[in-house]
């Protein structure tokens, strides 16, 4: 729904498609991730990092790029800090991965010396810099780091006995690490930012009393579509084509994977009841990674605005159909791209109907 109170058929098309080896063509998964119906989350809802999110927002102004992982060190020699970076198309990102650590109080708070050393560490929001500051016995002295408020590593109250030996976070800026814990710093991870948390907040409008009186239960005026984007500022993109190159450091047991994205056009034609249609191409705006899954998923998305209502639209078609489709639907009759497909069609009816029975 606009801020204006009109509605939008949205129609998201999601492809999986499995990291290719060096010098290889990216190919569809076998398993196809499906669409996300709901927000899902690390652990408890609103209190851990957000992983998938839902598939349906109206639009996005640019394209989401995700990434879901971990941090590998090289030749899988245990380290305490390694560099990891993601490049796709025009975008690149570049942190920091630490092991487990402490703050430590002795002449100042300050990192602690001791840093477990690792193989592969878990990329999260839930171990990027912020956090609540919810340590002191008094309620009215809690705070919480709301460009992460489910991170770890802050403190706005810098007693010794509140900070000493509390978490530190596991990834950092490479240039700007974390030397203190009331500092303002940029939480570093490549999944989705929290629908509720500052960098995204900013776009949703304005909700007051105006509002509930004038305008509820529609949007604010002052909403923004950039609401709609899950990924970090720095992870956004303009709508890619195809043909883009990736290139992953640190985040596969290899050390260095690179490959480009397929080219693939979704054409999603729009069929409304009175018999004119609308037709459009459907754009890429979510690219997630998954290599620890060995794969990664596009999602394609398009909208039409009804005029009344979603019952307007009689049928919707997604991607390239050939002729036969076509004839098929002029005509009002079933389409079938071959004779064993009608002979399996028609021993489903028949089951269906000895089943009715």
């Amino acid at each position: 729904m606009e801020p204006s109170g009109r509605e939008h058929m949205v129609v998201a098309v999601k492809g999986t498609f499995n990291i290719p080896a060096p010098g290889r063509e990216p190919e569809l998964a076998e398993q196809q991730i499906p669409l996300v119906e709901a927000d899902t989350f690390t652990g408890e809802p609103g209190n851990s990092a957000p992983v998938y999110e839902a598939d349906y927002p109206l639009s996005k102004p640019r394209c989401d790029v995700l990434l879901l992982g971990s941090a590998y060190v090289p030749a899988g020699e245990p380290a305490e800090r390694i560099q990891v970076g993601l490049r796709v198309g025009p975008i690149t990102k570049t942190f920091h991965v630490v092991g487990d650590r402490l703050w430590q109080v002795g002449n100042a708070i300050a990192p602690g010396r001791l840093i477990q050393p690792f193989e592969r560490l878990s990329i999260t929001y839930d171990r990027a810099f912020g956090g609540a500051d919810n340590f002191h016995s008094d309620p009215s002295k809690h705070s919480a780091y709301m460009r992460n408020p489910i991170g770890r590593g802050y403190h706005a109250k810098l007693d010794d006995l509140l900070v000493d030996g509390t978490p530190m976070p596991n990834t950092e800026e490479i240039e700007r690490p974390v030397v203190a814990p009331d500092g303002n710093y940029q939480p570093m991870s490549f999944g989705p930012v929290g629908r509720g948390w500052a960098p995204r907040l900013k776009y949703a409008g304005t909700y007051d009393q105006d509002w509930l009186d004038d305008v509820f239960p529609f949007l604010p005026k002052d909403f923004r579509q950039d609401y709609f984007q899950a990924a970090p500022a720095d992870q956004q993109m303009p709508y890619p084509v195809g043909g883009e190159e990736v290139f992953l450091l640190n985040l596969t047991p290899e050390g260095r994977t690179g490959f480009r994205l397929p080219r693939v056009e979704v054409p999603i034609v729009f069929f409304r009841n009175k018999g004119d249609r609308a037709q459009t191409m459907g754009v890429i705006d979510t690219i997630l990674l998954e290599p620890d899954k060995g794969t990664f998923a596009l999602t394609w998305r398009a909208s039409v605005p009804l005029r009344k209502n979603v019952f307007e639209i009689a049928q919707v078609l997604a991607g390239h159909m050939p002729r036969g489709w076509w004839r098929a639907r002029e005509l009002g009759k079933d389409y079938y791209p071959s004779l064993a497909e009608l002979s399996r069609a028609r021993k489903r009816e028949a089951e269906a109907k000895k089943a009715e029975a």
